[in-house]
């Protein structure tokens, strides 16, 4: 990975962007394409798009990864100065008590989710509370001393850093899908230097966690796209705790991912596959029997029916504050886009024969 590439990573890991308060992370990523992009712009709620103009008889492509992470939001300031609060998203109830986290105020304010110590629970009672059970402590003493800094509806996060690990891999909160955006970024950069014939947009939508609503708004927008290309994080099942049942062939390493099924469209498979043969980019293959659970799912019915694809990033322990995945998967996620959309004049149009 080159050196500005890994700085964009970094920096995107290191912006908040809970669902529906994504613009800080969107502004970092809007100012990384505008040094290849021919256009770049965004829309009333802060899906950010960017454009490499092809030939205009050569097929559009869009790659599309989501800038929003989950977290939580302030519901309640209690009397006794301790906030209450609500999921944004998926968050996972079992790894959030006794973790660091920041209130995304005015001014950020450092907090700490409470957990009772363990000397004065009684064990056989442990049970994980809800989300809306649990608490932030910021230190107020009371009410209108946390009101000073904090107030309803502001978005928490975990306060997690970007940390590397042995080898390749980093460690970090909010790898999905900031590894997404940084991949369709990079993926953009690449075929505007190869200057392929394809029109080319990489998009970085909004509020995927909530029930892919930014991509819902794209799908309609960019009218003139002949196919999508939705690149989120997929789950490495190659940890120990994984249940063999829940095991599949994804592994942490072993490259991109290419979906196949539900809303993967088989001309964009295997273009994908071909692409990936041809740059020499080891790949690997994930089913999707009924849903693919990204953007591609409101990407391919947004407009009667638009040929989608998932690329996939592997990663482990998603939606905890360590997820984990290796830089090399993420270039090579970047170099298999950028071979796609050269393939995809070759490929179009994306229709299945019948």
């Amino acid at each position: 990975m080159h050196e500005r590439g890994r700085t964009f990573l970094d920096d995107l890991l290191a912006t908040a962007s809970p669902s529906g308060f994504e613009a800080p992370s969107q502004r970092v990523w809007a100012d990384y394409v505008r040094g290849f992009a021919d256009d770049v712009s965004a829309d009333a709620y802060g899906n950010v798009v960017a454009v490499h103009d092809g030939d205009p008889d050569a097929p559009t492509v869009a790659l599309a990864g989501h800038a929003d992470e989950i977290g939580f939001i302030v519901r309640d300031v209690l009397d006794d100065g301790f906030l209450r609060i609500a999921q944004i998203g998926g968050s996972d109830r079992t790894v959030s008590k006794g973790q660091h986290v920041t209130v995304h105020a005015d001014e950020p304010v450092q907090g700490v989710i409470g957990q009772t110590a363990i000397h004065l629970r009684d064990p056989e009672e442990d049970v994980y509370d809800e989300i809306t059970g649990q608490f932030v402590d910021i230190g107020a003493a009371d009410a209108d001393g946390a009101r000073r800094h904090v107030e309803v509806g502001d978005p928490v996060t975990f306060s997690t850093d970007c940390e590397e690990l042995v080898g390749d891999r980093i460690a970090a909160r909010g790898v999905d899908n900031r590894t997404g955006t940084w991949a369709v970024a990079e993926g953009l950069r690449r075929a505007a230097a190869r200057d392929v014939n394809a029109t080319v947009y990489a998009v970085s939508t909004v509020q995927e966690e909530v029930g892919l609503r930014g991509a819902r708004m794209v799908g309609v927008d960019l009218d003139d796209v002949d196919a999508f290309v939705a690149v989120d994080v997929t789950h490495a099942t190659d940890n120990p705790d994984v249940e063999i049942e829940r095991r599949g062939p994804v592994t942490l390493g072993g490259g991109p991912v290419i979906g196949r099924g539900s809303a993967n469209h088989p001309v964009l498979v295997a273009l994908a596959r071909d692409a990936a043969a041809n740059a020499d980019i080891d790949a690997q293959l994930q089913a999707a029997g009924t849903r693919t659970g990204t953007d591609a799912d409101a990407f391919y019915t947004a407009r009667g029916g638009v040929p989608s694809l998932t690329v996939s990033i592997p990663n482990r322990y998603m939606h905890t504050p360590v997820e984990v995945v290796d830089l090399g998967d993420l270039d090579a996620v970047a170099d298999l886009l950028a071979a796609l959309a050269d393939g995809a004049d070759d490929a179009a149009p994306f229709a299945v024969d019948v």
